[in-house]
């Protein structure tokens, strides 16, 4: 990865102010991009604005429902790079009001490819976020990319629709697309609580038994948000290749964790290993056992995560114990 490249290069991020999207803010105008955000929502307490990123970059406030507002935002600011990371992430939101997070996710995403299909003759790359949900509930472990993509809740729904539609916009117009589907990200900034990793740190801070709304035995892949950000980046780079383009790749550090291991594993990185966790047991609507073979990343991309879990969890709760003193 390599810093000329992207110097003054006019990258759009969807989904700015959110845990990937501040990082790979962030790493782009440390690499002397041009970057243009689209932000949906003012959050004064996100990493995106604790970092002043508005003052480094182009806000353009709207949202990705907004069809008129993305083909213009692409068109005058003549932007090259796509990173389409926007999206309504959270899976009680989705199962509580499916509609929304359809709305963001599956409308979002075909207005925002049809838009780049319309400005191709600046849009030279695009990188969609799509997810590990997107595959459903598979029989094989781990996830390899060529697995069928059967969302059946909600939110795993939306994002199978999002893979699909990139697919589609690649195979009949040529957008050049790539999609990514990475695990579960944690990492400084992360401000929804509800997620296991920030609400584990923050409980285990205050010395407060932390809440495990399933039964703890889900498993998952865990990934830090500067491994999920290389990833990105190395993949937007290598996009010129014709093997690489229309491609989709898993990025993980293959290290499935259960959710009472990745809850241990929070409570010794910040030094409280005798606290114990509340298990609810409410979760539903949710696949027991999913996580991805990086394979493929590792032999097409070159890439391998650089912080893995222990050194994320290690960098995650030294942020957290600075904000919450």
């Amino acid at each position: 990865m390599t810093n000329e490249f992207w110097q003054d290069r006019v990258v759009l991020v969807t989904g700015a102010t959110g845990l990937l999207g501040s990082h790979m803010v962030a790493e782009l105008v440390a690499r002397r991009a041009s970057v243009v955000c689209l932000v949906r929502d003012q959050v004064s307490q996100s990493h995106f604005s604790r970092l002043g990123l508005e003052q480094k970059t182009v806000v353009v406030n709207g949202c990705l429902e907004d069809y008129p507002l993305l083909e213009r935002l692409l068109n005058e600011h003549e932007v090259e790079t796509v990173m389409h990371l926007g999206a309504q992430t959270i899976v009680g939101t989705a199962n509580r009001n499916p509609l929304s997070t359809w709305e963001s996710n599956v409308r979002g995403t075909y207005n925002l490819l049809e838009a780049c299909r319309r400005n191709q003759r600046t849009v030279g790359r695009v990188v969609v976020a799509s997810s590990d949900k997107a595959y459903g509930d598979q029989p094989e472990l781990p996830y390899h990319e060529d697995a069928p993509l059967e969302g059946r809740f909600p939110y795993d729904c939306s994002k199978s629709c999002t893979d699909l539609i990139s697919r589609s916009y690649y195979e009949t117009f040529k957008v050049p697309i790539c999609i990514t589907r990475c695990g579960n990200l944690f990492g400084p900034g992360d401000l929804n609580w509800n997620r296991i990793v920030p609400g584990t740190i923050r409980s285990a801070i205050r010395n407060e038994p932390p809440i495990v709304r399933s039964d703890g035995s889900f498993v998952r892949d865990y990934v830090y948000v500067g491994d999920a950000v290389a990833a990105y980046l190395e993949l937007a780079e290598q996009m010129d290749r014709p093997e690489v383009v229309g491609q989709a790749f898993n990025f993980s550090d293959e290290r499935p964790q259960s959710v009472l291991e990745i809850v241990d594993c929070v409570l010794k990185a910040v030094d409280c290993p005798d606290l114990k966790p509340n298990v609810l047991n409410q979760a539903s609507h949710e696949i027991r056992a999913q996580y991805l073979s990086a394979e493929k990343a590792r032999e097409l991309l070159g890439w391998s995560p650089r912080y893995g879990l222990t050194q994320g969890l290690a960098l995650t709760v030294a942020w957290y114990r600075e904000l919450l003193g």
